[in-house]
């Protein structure tokens, strides 16, 4: 004969009050002794628009809005540019930089949903300079007048990647960062790594932007990445890619 299962002891059940404090901080490398957190990030967000005959026009209107931003020219079309926008309060996106991108000769425009793109800056945890890392790395390399070309596109890992333990998955990136950084080194490309869980309709995991003064150095860093071991077995999708040149920035600030 069965039995009703008897419920649980209460010292068996979960008690939300005992479960330890969720930390969302970046973290870095330790400083003077000390582990250095954040909670301050930068949004970076790309529009793209097709349609567009005057590129002069929308500087001048970005350059008036005293917003952080980079107008590039798209290489795949010859009417097509982009606006890469930089906020730390998210909130800029909606409230600043929205209605400029609606006034003047934006109106006329065509968006290119295809390559909306917006990630957070993110630390891995060894980091030495943790604030200049999340805040102030990228918009120096996107305001750099040197750095002409920009490539930028999203991607998704497998779910088989995020099942590996978490040494084999640090093992596996820290290929692609030796990779990255001998670019950068050379001083041929500069890579932006940007968070993007959850604010993509693509459910993207990653934002990626390369940065350079030649095209053609950005494109030989892509085909290198192929190899890897990330690249050719725990990508689930990769791309769209937005191929740019620089034609107007918001100036650098020190």
């Amino acid at each position: 004969m069965s039995h009703p299962s008897k419920p649980a002891a209460a010292s068996q059940v979960p008690n939300a009050s005992e479960a330890p404090a969720l930390d969302l901080r970046e973290k870095g490398g330790s400083k003077d002794g000390r582990p250095q957190t954040s909670d301050r990030r930068l949004f970076m967000q790309l529009t793209a628009f097709s349609g567009c005959r005057n590129t002069a026009a929308l500087a001048r209107i970005l350059a008036d809005s005293g917003l952080d931003a980079v107008l590039y020219e798209e290489a795949n079309d010859p009417t097509g540019v982009a606006v890469l926008s930089m906020a730390v309060d998210p909130a800029d996106l909606v409230t600043k930089f929205r209605p400029v991108l609606q006034e003047g000769p934006f109106e006329d425009l065509r968006l290119k949903p295809e390559f909306s793109m917006l990630g957070r800056t993110y630390a891995l945890g060894y980091e030495p300079r943790l604030e200049d890392w999340l805040l102030h790395r990228p918009r120096r390399m996107v305001l750099d007048p040197t750095t002409s070309w920009a490539v930028w596109y999203p991607l998704r890992r497998t779910g088989a990647f995020a099942r590996l333990p978490r040494p084999e998955q640090q093992q596996i990136l820290k290929e692609h960062g030796i990779i990255g950084r001998r670019f950068g080194e050379a001083g041929l490309a500069l890579d932006i790594r940007l968070a993007c869980h959850g604010l993509d309709k693509d459910d993207n995991d990653f934002v990626i932007g390369l940065v350079g003064k030649d095209l053609f150095a950005l494109s030989a860093l892509i085909e290198t990445m192929r190899a890897t071991v990330q690249t050719s077995q725990y990508l689930a999708s990769i791309g769209p890619f937005f191929v740019g040149r620089a034609a107007w920035r918001s100036p650098a600030k020190a």
